[in-house]
């Protein structure tokens, strides 16, 4: 294999006396890809992020000083990585992808601070989760996600990590503006679901920017969006509750269409039942509940 196009070391450039960093290109991916004899894979989701000004803004919401450590999924050619090992001591990057692992090896072999994994970040969440266990932040740091995801594993990865990975602090992504507006939506509209009862329950979402589809290569058919989720501790005693809370809000929502009294009856006894509808109308629909009305069902089912 023939060593592909490496960015890191470039000169930045100097606009009105301020130094922007640079970022990969599109003529710099392509021939990087060319150099593998490989097309962008559709089936590993992979648009990437050409727009060096979001990008940088991208990592700029995260906030990281040199202490913080960073998940990054997706890493796809290396640009975000780049950018964020130059401002953290650690970054754990998780690729699909075999020949792009093999790209991003080369370029970052050599880097200490970068950890490459091989591999689904959700098939492999356990190794994820080990490696995420042993880091070692440092002083005043925090572990966080900042990744351009791949649309088909979006949902899945923030709601693992939301809900089974409490060292990460503050997640900033890119995803499907459609995934966004289901992660950031509000009762009583149909993008309101388990996703926004969880992440609201336990962060405060943001919204940093919209991306259009020229911002990435190839250009994807939607629109996408960066969100950042600083999580704020989940308000239960343990997080066996936390996940017991997480069952009931994901069956109510797989009837949404019912009543809740009806959706809640497909997952619990008639006794769980009559103490949740105790809390609240029982006649409205779970897309209907507010965060706080979804706190007091919890307590309703939990007897206390």
């Amino acid at each position: 294999m023939s060593a592909p196009i490496r960015s890191r070391g470039r000169v930045n450039r100097t606009t009105a006396g301020v130094t922007v960093e640079h970022v990969q290109t599109k003529g710099e991916i392509a021939d990087a890809l060319a150099q593998l004899g490989i097309q962008p894979r559709r089936r590993y989701g992979q648009n990437f992020l050409i727009d060096g000004n979001l990008m940088r803004r991208l990592v700029e919401s995260a906030e990281l000083g040199r202490g913080d450590r960073v998940l990054e999924v997706g890493p796809g050619t290396g640009g975000l990585t780049d950018l964020l090992s130059r401002r953290v001591d650690r970054v754990l990057a998780v690729e699909i992808d075999r020949d792009l692992f093999a790209l991003l090896s080369d370029r970052f072999g050599d880097d200490p601070g970068v950890a490459l994994i091989l591999g689904d970040a959700l098939d492999g969440k356990h190794r994820v989760r080990e490696e995420i266990a042993g880091f070692v932040d440092g002083e005043g740091g925090a572990t966080k996600l900042v990744a351009n995801l791949p649309y088909q594993a979006a949902t899945p990865l923030v709601l693992n990590l939301l809900i089974d990975h409490p060292a990460v602090k503050r997640l900033c992504f890119t995803v499907q503006a459609e995934v966004g507006d289901r992660i950031t939506s509000g009762p009583d509209r149909g993008s309101f679901g388990p996703l926004a009862v969880i992440a609201q329950t336990l962060g405060r979402v943001t919204t940093v920017a919209r991306v259009p589809p020229e911002a990435f290569w190839p250009r994807p058919s939607v629109q996408s969006v960066m969100l950042r989720i600083d999580v704020t501790g989940h308000p239960f005693p343990d997080r066996a509750a936390l996940h017991r809370f997480v069952a009931v809000v994901r069956g109510a929502f797989d009837h949404r269409r019912k009543t809740l009294r009806s959706a809640l009856s497909y997952g619990l006894d008639a006794a769980t039942v009559a103490r949740a509808c105790q809390a609240c109308d029982a006649t409205r629909r779970p897309e209907s509940f507010t965060l706080a009305e979804w706190m007091d069902i919890h307590r309703a089912v939990e007897g206390v």
